[in-house]
C-alpha cells in the first residue's frame, strides 16, 4: 500500500510539469488498485436440497429446499494474494415436515447442522479482474449431521461475490457434499449472504501495471533531461563546494585543537585535584586552632605542590563539629583558617595564592548536628580544613 501511494505521488509530480504534457492524460486511480489479500466474514442464508435426486429438479425450491426465516450462515475465511483462500464454515438449517428427504417425503421437522472447511480459488487471476463480479471454485471436507444421520463429507463449491465497495458485498454459491462413507446421504446446500472484507492488503491491477510501466518511462526521459541540466548545474557549483569544504576541514582542525587543550587542561585539573585530595584534610583537636603535627606534614607536602606549580592558587576553607555555640565556632574556624594559611605563607607560599573562608558548623561532613549524638571520632571528621582549587 506504501508503494501505490509512492506511485500515486510521482504521478503528481508529473501532471504538474507542463514539459510532460503526455503524463496529464495518464493517472493512477483507486481503480487501478485491487485487493489482493484480506479476511473474509460472511453472514447468511443456506438452503439444502437433500432430496436425493443428485442434479434432477435443482429449482424446486417447494418440494426439495430447507431453509429457515433466519440468517443461519456463518463464515470466516483467509485469502491471499496467490488467488488462494481457505475457510471455515458454520450451518444450521431444518429439514422440514413434507419436504423430500432422500427420495422419501419427510415426516417431522429435524435439525441440520454442518461444519465445513474449504480451499478456494480466485477464477479472477486466470481470467483478469472483472471489476464487480468476482468467481471463483473450491474443493473441502466436512461434518454434516442430517435426518439423524452424522456424516463427514467431501465437497466441492462454485460461487462467486459481488462488491459494493472494498469491504462489503454480497456472496453467491453452491456445495456438492459427498458422503465419505455409507452412512447419510449425497446433498446439494446453497447459499447467499453479506460479505465483509477487512486487513485488506491492496495492488495494482493489470491495467494499473500498464500505467505503471508507462509512467516509468516517461520518468526515466524526465530524468535524462534533468541529469543534462544537473551536470552543467554541478559544474558551476563544483568550485564552490570545494572550497567550502576547504573551509569546514579547517574549521574541524582548529575546533579539535582547542578541543585537545580543553581537555588537557581538564586533565591537569584533574591531576592536581587528585593530589591534593591524596593528601586529605588538615584536621584540629577539639576547641583548638593549633596545628598538630600531622596537619604540618599535611601542609608542607601541600606547599611543595604549590611551589611546583606556580599558578595555582587555593581556596583554604576551616570548618568546626557542632558542639558549642554557633557563633564560637564561627570564630573558631576563622582562626584555624588564618592559622592554616599563615603555616603555608611560612613555607614560602604567597598570600595572593590563598584565599581563606571560615564556616563554622555550617558545612558538616556527617549527620553529627546539635540534635544527633555522635562518638568522638565522627566529630573529628568536622574539624577540619580543605582545599579547593580556584586557578591553575
Amino acid at each position: 500500500m506504501k508503494n501505490f501511494a509512492l506511485l500515486l505521488t510521482v504521478l503528481a509530480f508529473f501532471t504538474s510539469n507542463s514539459n510532460f504534457g503526455q503524463s496529464e492524460d495518464i493517472q493512477l486511480t483507486k481503480k487501478d488498485s485491487v485487493v489482493q489479500s484480506s479476511w473474509i466474514f460472511g453472514l447468511g442464508y443456506n438452503f439444502v436440497d437433500d432430496s436425493g435426486d443428485v442434479f434432477d429438479d435443482l429449482l424446486a425450491i417447494d418440494t426439495q429446499w430447507n431453509a429457515l426465516p433466519y440468517p443461519n450462515r456463518l463464515s470466516i475465511g483467509r485469502y491471499f494474494k496467490s488467488g488462494v483462500g481457505i475457510e471455515a464454515i458454520g450451518t444450521y438449517n431444518k429439514y422440514k415436515a413434507g419436504k423430500i428427504i432422500d427420495k422419501v417425503v419427510n415426516d417431522s421437522d429435524k435439525t441440520y447442522l454442518a461444519i465445513d472447511a474449504r480451499l478456494s480459488y480466485d477464477l479472477n487471476k486466470l481470467i483478469g479482474q472483472t471489476a464487480w463480479f468476482d468467481p471463483y471454485v473450491g474443493v473441502g471436507l466436512g461434518y454434516t449431521d442430517a435426518n439423524n444421520e452424522p456424516r463427514s463429507t467431501y465437497n466441492a463449491i462454485v460461487g462467486f461475490r459481488t462488491w459494493f465497495s472494498d469491504r462489503l458485498g454480497l456472496d453467491f454459491n453452491t456445495s456438492g457434499k459427498w458422503r465419505t462413507g455409507d452412512v447419510g446421504t449425497n446433498h446439494i446446500q446453497h447459499a447467499a449472504g453479506i460479505v465483509y472484507q477487512f486487513g485488506i492488503e491492496k495492488g495494482l491491477s493489470k491495467k494499473g501495471r500498464e500505467k505503471l510501466a508507462l509512467l516509468e518511462a516517461l520518468q526515466k526521459e524526465k530524468q535524462r533531461v534533468n541529469d543534462s541540466i544537473n551536470a552543467a548545474r554541478e559544474a558551476a557549483e563544483a568550485s564552490a563546494l570545494a572550497e567550502r569544504l576547504a573551509q569546514e576541514k579547517e574549521k574541524a582542525r582548529l575546533a579539535a585543537i582547542e578541543q585537545a587543550e580543553v581537555d588537557a587542561e581538564k586533565s591537569r585539573r584533574q591531576r592536581l585535584e587528585d593530589e591534593i585530595d591524596r593528601l586529605g584534610y588538615v584536621y584540629f583537636d577539639l576547641n583548638s586552632s593549633y596545628l598538630t603535627n600531622a596537619s604540618k606534614t599535611v601542609l608542607t607536602k601541600l606547599a611543595d605542590l604549590l611551589k611546583e606549580n606556580p599558578n595555582l592558587e587555593l581556596r583554604v576553607v576551616s570548618h568546626t563539629d557542632s558542639r558549642g555555640r554557633s557563633n564560637y565556632n564561627k570564630w573558631l574556624s576563622q582562626r584555624r583558617v588564618n592559622r592554616t594559611v599563615d603555616f603555608l605563607m611560612q613555607l614560602g607560599i604567597a598570600s595572593n595564592r590563598l584565599a581563606a573562608e571560615a564556616y563554622g558548623e555550617e558545612k558538616l561532613l556527617n549527620e553529627c548536628d546539635d540534635h544527633t549524638y555522635c562518638p568522638e571520632e565522627k566529630h573529628q571528621l568536622n574539624r577540619r580544613s580543605e582545599f579547593i582549587i580556584m586557578k591553575y
